[in-house]
């Protein structure tokens, strides 16, 4: 088979779309949540902030274990127990049941991102390394795309505890494709043909990765420890977007969750178009200038720039339209170089990739843990999501600061 690497980053893709329609469906049951337990904002913010603690555990240590043991094994298994994590969530009986399984999912798909990392270096050189990051990754906003009608018509035909249950079955389908068909290296493959091999590993490894990577270059080289920072803004963003987009509409502008989850297709389209043409200019600006910094780095800095001043607008408008234009594109713009952040880690860390990505990915679980709870916390306190959105802005535009001043991986 010719291009069998782009059916596994398919199947990267689809385990991606998977695993963030589970992360990303607490949001749409706040309110049945709320009126089931007696929710206040600031409770809903905490449960949905547990993901963030299981993550930061395990992304770290589930990039060890890909390393260590492939993303056959480790992405199979985990996929598995993620999948029965989300429908526990369905079973919960109250706010700590509800804390400690959504605690557990976070736990479980901390391996996920390390495992697309690993596979992304072993099976694509480095000139499309972006592009299929982005492939991989655009996932993540099309969940969305696919999750925000799916999800909240689930919840309205079904009920919540219904809808965290099917979710849960389409994860097990897929861990086991993944690993009846997935080999951890391409040589190992039956589908992978002698022209396409020599293709993929024709331009595999940077000069600067050919030592081995040790920890101390991975916990405190500036490159990387830029990255990290500013992929903790991102996933702050993110988990912003994910978790209290929903909740945002129905408090500001008083709408039904059927209503909400047509209007969010706008935003995580917008960003799924982004993600590709990211990854895509990425791979472009490589091939013309041979320049980590050029094809990574200033690809962050700017569209977080970007992202940054589009959410203005949503602080001063009383319009729903307008809001959503605005949301669309801030969303859209920040998460546009979520593939130069995993390239980097891949670019300059090539024999630990997965490791390297791991610790990239527990400052983004750390967003994922304060996100949740400072925007309930905030929107409880004041009544409204002006300071929430405003000290995201804040934080988006220090991460731009810190690449353009900190990250020159050139010069590693």
């Amino acid at each position: 088979m010719k291009s069998f690497r782009w059916i596994v980053i398919s199947l990267a893709f689809i385990a991606t779309i998977i695993n963030y329609l589970d992360r990303s469906a607490l949001s749409y049951a706040i309110t049945p949540l709320q009126k089931t337990f007696g929710l206040t904002d600031t409770d809903f913010g905490l449960i949905a902030s547990a993901f963030g603690l299981g993550y930061l555990i395990m992304t770290i240590v589930g990039g060890v274990l890909v390393d260590k043991f492939g993303a056959r094994k480790t992405w199979s298994l985990f996929g598995a127990l993620w999948s029965i994590s989300c429908a526990l969530i369905g079973l919960a009986t109250g706010f700590i049941w509800l804390f400690i399984f959504r605690m557990l999912l976070g736990f479980t798909e901390g391996p996920g991102f390390p495992a697309l990392t690993r596979v992304t270096a072993d099976w694509l050189p480095l000139k499309e390394r972006a592009r299929a990051l982005a492939f991989g990754l655009a996932a993540v906003p099309f969940a969305s795309v696919l999750g925000a009608p799916l999800i909240s018509h689930l919840i309205a035909m079904f009920g919540w505890r219904i809808m965290f249950i099917i979710l849960g079955i389409f994860g097990i389908i897929w861990a086991v494709i993944w690993y009846v068909i997935f080999r951890d290296q391409p040589e190992q493959s039956y589908f992978v043909s002698k022209s396409e091999l020599h293709h993929i590993r024709s331009e595999q490894i940077m000069p600067v990765t050919q030592d081995k990577t040790s920890w101390h270059f991975m916990l405190f080289n500036p490159n990387l420890l830029a990255n990290n920072y500013a992929f903790f803004a991102f996933g702050y963003l993110l988990f912003f977007a994910i978790t209290w987009l929903p909740g945002y509409l129905e408090q500001t502008y008083h709408m039904q969750i059927k209503e909400v989850g047509w209007f969010l297709v706008g935003p995580w389209l917008t960003a799924t178009f982004l993600i590709l043409l990211g990854g895509i200019i990425s791979d472009w600006l490589w091939h013309k200038t041979h320049s980590i910094r050029i094809a990574r780095s200033h690809l962050i800095w700017i569209c977080q720039v970007i992202s940054a001043f589009c959410f203005i607008p949503v602080l001063l408008t009383h319009s729903l339209v307008v809001a959503i234009i605005w949301i669309s594109l801030g969303v859209g713009f920040g998460l546009m170089p979520n593939a130069a952040f995993y390239a980097i880690n891949a670019d300059l860390a090539y024999d630990r990739a997965a490791t390297s990505l791991g610790i990239t990915d527990a400052a983004f679980a750390s967003a994922g843990i304060l996100a949740p709870f400072l925007t309930g916390w905030l929107a409880n306190l004041t009544g409204n999501f002006f300071a929430p959105i405003l000290l995201m802005i804040g934080l988006t535009l220090s991460s731009a600061s810190v690449i353009v001043l900190f990250q020159h991986p050139d010069r590693v």
